[in-house]
């Protein structure tokens, strides 16, 4: 009976049960579209953190920032170049090998770090920079002038010279490009694990020293680089073994040597930039920050927590309004959404008034008349959850295909923090060469989103069968015979 007759009902008041489910669906809809946004933001902000650091690494330990050097100390590059011959065409190359920010740690802060409490592993790794330059220099030739003496004291003998010096000059190109020093013993942490070997090999744990790199993908390509290939840094030949290519975002660095090698090239023995940090812990990541810093002065310590502080551009924009304004325009809709389905249903009662005072007059309890009224409303609500969930799919698919391209700009937090893996990374230099990424937004929607829905659907219906339950089962059968439609 009781099926039966809301079955009836629903199909008599068609046009009414479909205003209450689409108030629904449009609230529903919004939700399901901001929290899948919002979600879309979480994860380009995880591809963002990844490019920067190893994937299993925490935290990292640099050296704290030092005072500005006004007088330019180490941080200008000097070339020098010297004659080579009396060639008029003299080709002339060299390279600067500096580390990145000229901020370095003893290596043995590496097993400081490691035996500190919580501190499931450590390993230090050492970020350079190359500046090269490579050109010529060409002599210029002497123009006599048409028409001027050249002979006795003319021209070359006193007075001015009768011509001039045309040609010459110098032509010289600079390329700058980035190496790491990654520990070979331990390839478990470092900017290293967050690319993938896709040509050759990584390297082995016995070439702590030894004359061999893994080429960054994009930067083989460049280069015309492959296994097999040589490249040479300041007069040193390196074998590549393997190219890698970044699981997200950039690479740590355009080429990785092992760490002794790159200690040499720069002349830095037993110096490292950044010292990558496993937690024993991830729910204990504040807890060992702190506990490092404690215990070995002159360092920052960074976490991807601060890194996430420091993501500006568009991609921080969009978060904060998917957060914030998206929220809060979420909870106002669903709000004002509860509210419409809720007096459509009271007036709906309203005009019902002969209908159920004659279900009284028959017999019908007061809770029996409220049930009926929830039970249609409860359909109305699912109705409007199913129409919202297709309406918030179909909005957060659109988003997807679409793919908005959003810009996150990366700086270093504290004092050279940073997570040193690229380029720029690990001391002050991060500061200088602040990391912009772009980012294609998508807008995923979970299980446990579309089980959101369906409780708002459930709880609208029952607000508004609820409130327009508790008027019906106010009414007298006294009421309905006074009434004349």
């Amino acid at each position: 009976m009781f099926f039966t007759y809301l079955r009836r009902e629903l199909r008599r008041r068609r046009k009414a049960a479909l205003v209450v489910a689409s108030g629904l669906a449009l609230g529903i809809a919004l939700v399901i579209v901001v929290s899948s946004v919002s979600s879309g933001m979480s994860q380009a902000q995880d591809k963002v953190l990844q490019s920067l650091y190893g994937l299993g690494t925490d935290m990292t330990v640099t050296k704290a920032e030092a005072p500005a050097d006004t007088t330019g100390g180490n941080a200008r590059p000097k070339f020098r170049f010297g004659a080579k011959g009396n060639s008029d065409d003299t080709k002339q190359s060299s390279d600067r090998v500096m580390v990145q920010g000229f901020q370095t740690l003893a290596s043995s802060t590496v097993d400081k770090v490691a035996a500190q409490q919580g501190v499931a592993g450590a390993v230090g790794g050492l970020s350079l920079s190359v500046l090269k330059v490579d050109g010529q220099f060409k002599r210029g030739e002497f123009k006599q002038r048409s028409g001027s003496n050249t002979g006795g004291r003319g021209g070359y003998g006193g007075g001015a010279p009768q011509g001039e010096v045309q040609g010459g000059g110098a032509n010289f190109q600079v390329d700058s490009y980035t190496v790491y020093g990654t520990d070979v013993s331990h390839l478990g942490l470092g900017p290293l694990t967050s690319s993938k070997i896709t040509s050759g090999r990584t390297f082995s744990s016995s070439e702590t020293n030894a004359k061999v790199a893994v080429a960054d993908a994009s930067y083989a390509k460049k280069k015309k680089l492959k296994v097999g290939s040589t490249v040479t840094i300041h007069s040193v030949a390196y074998k590549i073994v393997g190219v890698a290519t970044p699981d997200s975002g950039e690479a740590a660095a355009n080429l990785y040597l092992p760490l002794q090698q790159a200690q040499t090239l720069a002349d830095a023995k037993n110096k490292v930039t950044t010292v990558y940090v496993k937690a024993a812990d991830s729910q204990k990541i504040a807890g060992v920050k702190s506990t490092i810093q404690k215990n070995i002065s002159g360092t920052t310590v960074t976490t991807s927590a601060d890194l996430a502080d420091t993501v500006s551009g568009s991609l921080s924009t969009a978060s904060n309004l998917a957060t914030n304004v998206g929220k809060w325009l979420s909870i106002a809709v669903l709000i004002a959404a509860f509210l419409v389905a809720g007096l459509l249903t009271s007036s709906a009662v309203s005009r019902r008034v002969r209908e159920f005072g004659t279900l009284k007059a028959l017999g019908w309890k007061s809770g029996r008349v409220t049930r009926q009224v929830v039970g249609e409303a409860l359909v109305n609500g699912l109705l409007g959850g199913i129409l919202g969930i297709a309406i918030g799919l179909a909005g957060a698919y659109a988003v997807t295909a679409i793919s908005p391209t959003l810009t996150a700009s990366i700086g270093a937090s504290g004092g050279g923090g940073g997570f040193g893996g690229g380029p720029g990374g690990g001391g002050p230099g991060r500061r200088t060469a602040a990391k912009a990424l772009d980012i294609a937004l998508t807008a995923p929607v979970s299980v446990t989103t579309i089980a959101m829905a369906v409780a708002l659907a459930v709880a609208g219906g029952l607000i508004a069968g609820g409130f327009g339950g508790w008027r019906a089962s106010r009414l007298r059968p006294a009421d309905a015979l006074r009434r004349v439609e």
